[in-house]
């Protein structure tokens, strides 16, 4: 078997490549500031020592961290549209889901986060006068966006090798990108590992990024 690479080139990238990647990389960003809105939300509702907040929040994240995220994508993707009587279309699908799913991720992670910052900061912004809305906001959760920062986009990482999941769906991501590319010049073998050698290379760049971040942040401390 001889493996051509010669049919990589700037035409090939632009008419098949850039678009999947700039769907995957718009699904990521949107997905985690997305996730991390109402993983906060959820995670306060954990912390609120309230059933009627606490139980539906801990249903929800749990069950969402019991179920494989290729199922939720597909379930979503088939099930919706049977209920509402229209497609809503695999891009919309996947947007939604991630959203969904990675809240239930990024909840864990700010609620560990938020439970690391020093009871005594609390009692001191009580002691000031502030309300709950109030000391979260302004004392707790700045410091505790501060130190989960590398474990959110480490997060935020793995998100991205996800997208591909999107695969299952239909959804023209980077690995679609290339499949298309591979099926239109006979060439499927030599895509698909220059996709994983893409992956890998976005990947640890950004795992790179992440553990100098972590370095400078625990200076700080």
């Amino acid at each position: 078997m001889n493996l051509d690479f010669s049919i990589l080139n700037w035409s090939l990238i632009e008419g098949f490549i850039l678009k999947g990647l700039w769907f995957s990389i718009t699904l990521t960003i949107v997905a985690t500031l997305g996730g991390i809105l109402f993983g906060t939300i959820l995670a306060l509702m954990r912390l609120s020592g309230k059933k009627w907040l606490d139980v539906p929040a801990a249903i929800y994240v749990n069950g969402m961290r019991s179920v494989p995220l290729v199922m939720v994508i597909l379930w979503f993707f088939l099930l919706v549209p049977f209920i509402i009587g229209r497609p809503i279309g695999a891009e919309y699908s996947a947007f939604i889901t991630f959203i969904a799913f990675e809240a239930a991720y990024f909840s864990e992670i700010m609620r560990a986060g938020i439970q690391s910052i020093p009871r005594g900061q609390v009692y001191a912004g009580q002691a000031m006068g502030m309300t709950y809305g109030q000391n979260m906001k302004l004392v707790i959760l700045p410091q505790a966006f501060r130190n989960m920062l590398p474990v959110l986009l480490t997060q935020t990482i793995i998100l991205f090798q996800d997208t591909s999941l999107v695969y299952a769906i239909g959804a023209y991501d980077l690995l679609k990108g290339f499949e298309t590319a591979g099926k239109n010049f006979g060439r499927p073998i030599e895509m698909y590992l220059t996709a994983a050698v893409l992956y890998f290379i976005i990947c640890y760049s950004l795992s790179y990024v992440v553990k100098q971040l972590h370095k400078k942040i625990a200076i700080i401390r």
